[in-house]
């Protein structure tokens, strides 16, 4: 279908909506018409001005019905869509300047007394025009302007200073009505072009003899297709992943490949059975036909790993959109048999000729980059790039060797202070773990935990972590610090491999620890995932842990699981800190989270606080505690003491 049609098509739909809802609109407005003039009635009676304001109000809602009758007989929203929305636009706007002139026909309109009352029956016909009118914009909010036009001109000639402050919340919510009122239009007009687009397909299809087109279908479905998700399966995978390398060298084009994998699949099905995971599958292909559209070739290659192929001179650039797309999408979680399943994607990506030659090396190309974005921590994208071998190689000998260090102690840990802002009081402590490889030099913490987790030594690094946390514990007494409490982070992968809680308790009873001394730090992903995290979370809560979600603000936290798992503190992310005295937007954040902090009785810390300038701007904001090399560095345990003094000697370091 062209644009001019499609257009047409749109405004027929929306005339014939508004022409619908029109009875109940009018019915409505007349209904709370006669409320407000009961309302006018409370403190000066039924006067004069009120009986003529109500006449006119139902006079013009009976010009409406007769316009909308007549529109609707003589089928103007099919034969001339854009002059009937012009004719209920037009009466939508003259029943607001109706109503907008309600508070200046009432003698002795007192804007913030008895009166105030007919403001909320005039600001909630407003807003009831806009929710009601999502389909049609202008005409929802040609009625909804004036009447807030009116509410504000009479709160500003109001003396009080109160009634200057609504106006301006009243200017505020037509603000929000408008935008609200676009945005569901544009909403609704999509839903309309979509649907106008599927049944002008229908239509050109079923002019197509249905038998043979029938034939065809099934001989591709049980050839070609994946008969749980309807995506290509892996034979036709093979076929294009060829010939679009073929066309791509004809063209002297390029050709991608992204190789994705469903995160926590295997978990997911064991838990739930292969309903949950067949359920899950499904909705992952339907999110990524919605992110890839027309522009790729998408298969299920088996199990929870599917393929997508891009071609043209621009298919690196597409793929790397487009795998931020689809992992941004599936960030999301999932609804799986009534319960919310945190999942995500991670991807590789190859592009030919850059990486491979062939078919074969190609797709061994992108496989690697999946990998090495599933070690990196999942939920990420990664390119093919000619380090990735030595980098796998590098992994390996890190796996190999981590056993051995945890048991022998070359794993050690690393405790960086968390001080209040107000005071300089140290609160606590966070372990770091730290690994100097005799061979790879310093190994990165993200990499410690992800060769941990390959290992199946999760369980060992995170209870070797938490007994040096209870050392410290049993120590910082004597130092001074009776009430600082040490944190320990728990990566939301370890949550699927053992009980973290039992491992916890076994540790701080053998050590004597007061639980609510010993922190666990989580992030916002483990928050979400009820479905293998809820349990042990609620263990720990019982168990009287402090729990803490860590890099708060960087993911798609849940206030309401907040609240339910009862979170002790929040740590602000450090994309927020950095540089927050010359940025408004962080600064606003920030001190929207303190809030938040306060009003749901959590502690904030924030994060990566480097300079004097940073914490200088966290205390003006309301942020109570933070850390950050400014406030102190990471030190080995022994270091603590020492440290102390010399922070009392000079305060600033």
């Amino acid at each position: 279908m062209n644009g001019p049609r499609l257009a047409l098509a749109v405004k027929q739909a929306q005339a014939a909506a508004t022409l619908e809802r029109l009875p109940t609109t009018l019915t409505v407005n007349a209904a709370v018409s006669f409320s407000a003039l009961l309302m006018s009635a409370i403190s000066r009676g039924i006067t004069q001005p009120a009986l003529l304001w109500f006449a006119l109000t139902l006079a013009t809602i009976a010009a409406r019905v007769i316009v909308g009758t007549v529109a609707k007989r003589r089928g103007l929203d099919r034969s001339e869509p854009h002059f009937c929305l012009r004719l209920m636009t037009t009466g939508a706007l003259v029943s607001g300047i109706a109503w907008g002139a309600l508070p200046f026909m009432l003698p002795d309109f007192h804007a913030l007394g008895v009166d105030g009352g007919i403001y909320i029956l005039m600001c909630g016909m407003a807003t009831g025009a806009v929710l009601l009118g999502t389909g049609h914009a202008i005409t929802a909010l040609a009625f909804a302007f004036p009447v807030h036009l009116a509410v504000v001109i009479t709160l500003l000639m109001s003396e009080e200073t109160g009634g200057h402050l609504l106006a301006l919340n009243v200017l505020a919510l037509t603000l929000v009505l408008y935008k609200s009122s676009m945005n569901g239009q544009a909403i609704v007009i999509g839903n309309i072009e979509a649907q106008v687009r599927a049944t002008a397909l229908a239509q050109s299809l079923g002019r197509a003899n249905a038998d043979i087109l029938q034939a065809n279908e099934s001989l591709e479905i049980l050839a070609n297709r994946d008969p749980l998700t309807g995506l290509a399966n892996r034979a036709a995978f093979n076929v294009a992943l060829q010939r679009g390398i073929d066309l791509a060298r004809r063209k002297q084009e390029r050709f991608a490949l992204l190789i994705l994998d469903l995160d926590r699949f295997k978990t997911i099905n064991d838990t739930f059975g292969h309903f949950a995971g067949d359920e899950l599958l499904l909705q992952a292909s339907r999110r990524l036909r919605e992110a890839v559209g027309d522009d790729g070739f998408i298969a299920r290659l088996g199990g929870d790993e599917f393929a997508i192929l891009i071609g043209g001179a621009s298919a690196g650039t597409e793929a790397r959109r487009l795998a931020g797309r689809i992992i941004e999408r599936c960030r999301e979680a999932f609804l799986i048999q009534g319960r919310s399943v945190a999942s995500g994607v991670s991807a590789g990506i190859g592009v030919w000729p850059e990486h491979a030659d062939t078919a074969a090396d190609l797709f061994v190309s992108a496989d690697m980059a999946l990998y090495r974005a599933k070690d990196e921590g999942r939920g990420l994208w990664r390119e093919f790039d000619p380090s990735l071998k030595a980098s796998a190689d590098r992994q390996r000998r890190i796996e190999q060797d981590l056993g051995e260090a945890i048991a022998s102690g070359a794993v050690t840990v690393f405790f960086q202070p968390q001080v209040e802002l107000h005071g300089g009081r140290v609160i606590g402590f966070e372990t770091l773990v730290r690994w100097q490889h005799p061979v790879l030099g310093a190994i990165a913490p993200p990499d410690i935990v992800s060769a941990a987790h390959s290992t199946n030594l999760s369980e060992a690094l995170t209870a070797s972590v938490a007994t040096s946390a209870c050392r410290l514990l049993t120590t910082l007494p004597s130092l001074g610090l009776a009430g600082a409490t040490v944190a320990v982070n728990v990566s939301p992968r370890e949550f699927e491999l053992y009980s973290v809680a039992d491992t916890l308790d076994r540790i701080t009873r053998a050590h004597g620890i007061e639980p609510g001394l010993f922190e666990i730090e989580i992030t916002e992903e483990a928050i979400l995932d009820t479905l293998v995290a809820g349990q042990q979370l609620k263990h720990i809560e019982r168990s009287g842990y402090k729990l803490a979600v860590d890099d708060f603000g960087a993911g798609h936290s849940s206030l309401a699981y907040l609240v339910t798992l009862k979170v002790d503190r929040l740590k602000l992310d450090r994309r927020f800190v950095t540089g927050i005295e010359t940025s408004f937007q962080n600064q606003e954040i920030v001190g929207a989270m303190a809030g938040l902090g306060k009003a749901l009785s959590m502690d904030i810390v924030a994060e990566g606080v480097e300079t004097a300038e940073e914490a200088a701007t966290l205390r003006n904001l309301g942020c109570p505690a933070a850390q950050g090399y400014f406030l102190g560095r990471p030190m080995p345990v022994e270091a603590i003491a020492g440290w102390l003094v010399t922070r009392v000697l000079t305060p600033a370091a």
